[in-house]
Formats: C-alpha cells, sequence, structure tokens
C-alpha cells in the first residue's frame, strides 16, 4: 500500500519536473561568453555556475534584463548561485566575462532552470469545490517539492566538480614528479 502512494508520488514529481540545461563553457582570455533565456513575469530562474579550470578560479557575471538594467552582477567569483523573478517579459542576458584575464581561458560550468510560476485554477460553481482547491494545492507543492529536488542534484553536482578540482591540485602538489 505505503508502496503504491510512494510510486504514484514518485511519478507525479517526475511530471512536474521543469527542463533545466547544464553547460560547460570555455571564456578565453580578453572575451566574454553570452546566453540569453526568454522568460514572461514572475516566471523565477535559477543560475548555478562553478569556475571548473583557468587561472585563479575567477570569472564576472551578469545578468541583464530586456529592459538593460542589471539583475545581477558580480566581480571575480568562483561560485555562486543567484535566483531572481522576472520583472517583466522578454529576452533575459547571462554573460560570463574573462577581460580582466591576460592569457588564460576559464571553463565555467553552468546550470540555468527555469521554474514557472504557479497557476490556481478555483473553483468556480456556486457550492465551491473544495476537491479542486486540494488538487491545486498539492500540485503547487509537488512543483515545488520538483524545484527543490533539482536544485539538490545541481548542488551535488557542483560539489563533485569543486571535488574534483581540489584533490587534482593536491594531488600535484604532494606529487610533483607523477
Amino acid at each position: 500500500m505505503i508502496a503504491n502512494k510512494i510510486l504514484t508520488l514518485s511519478w507525479i514529481i517526475l511530471l512536474f519536473l521543469k527542463l533545466t540545461w547544464g553547460y560547460y563553457v570555455i571564456v578565453e582570455a580578453h572575451t566574454e561568453e553570452c546566453f540569453f533565456e526568454k522568460l514572461t513575469s514572475g516566471t523565477k530562474l535559477v543560475l548555478t555556475f562553478e569556475v571548473v579550470e583557468g587561472g585563479f578560479l575567477d570569472i564576472d557575471v551578469k545578468i541583464t534584463g530586456p529592459d538593460q538594467k542589471d539583475v545581477y552582477h558580480g566581480e571575480r567569483e568562483s561560485s555562486g548561485k543567484t535566483t531572481f523573478s522576472a520583472h517583466m517579459d522578454g529576452n533575459y542576458t547571462l554573460c560570463f566575462n574573462n577581460k580582466m584575464s591576460t592569457m588564460t581561458p576559464k571553463t565555467i560550468m553552468f546550470s540555468m532552470n527555469v521554474v514557472d510560476k504557479p497557476k490556481l485554477e478555483l473553483a468556480t460553481e456556486t457550492g465551491g469545490d473544495n476537491v479542486t482547491i486540494r488538487h491545486n494545492k498539492l500540485e503547487e507543492l509537488i512543483a515545488e517539492l520538483s524545484g527543490t529536488l533539482t536544485n539538490v542534484k545541481h548542488e551535488q553536482e557542483f560539489m563533485e566538480v569543486r571535488d574534483r578540482i581540489h584533490r587534482s591540485s593536491t594531488y600535484f602538489a604532494y606529487n610533483p614528479f607523477k
């Protein structure tokens, strides 16, 4: 009985999983790489990034809205996570800037997770159908749980990358002849 409920809940969570893209990109010295995401007002975007390789493992990050106003700006960051809600419809621009580097390209691993705003459809019939309201609340909670699980997955991936970087640098620091 409990196994059936868990299986059903798992299927529901899988249905609500949102599309998430993870990328690796190399930003050459003195250049900037930009990516675009079309968002509607109220939609949330979660950006997670990590500089995996190159120089001092730092990069400048900037997110601008369709009105060319800065949504997020960070200088010489090695990793980060930011979440924002789109304030208007349009294309949002994410740029990784390596113009401060004289000769070292940087490899960046990043992901953008777009989370739609919840859509509530309340019962409109006279007498009010409480079942519809409860189902909508359940759908909202499942979507929130799905987003949280996706964030946990991304955090684990970034921790693996960070661990790999530290292990390789420690290995070569203590084994210089290898």
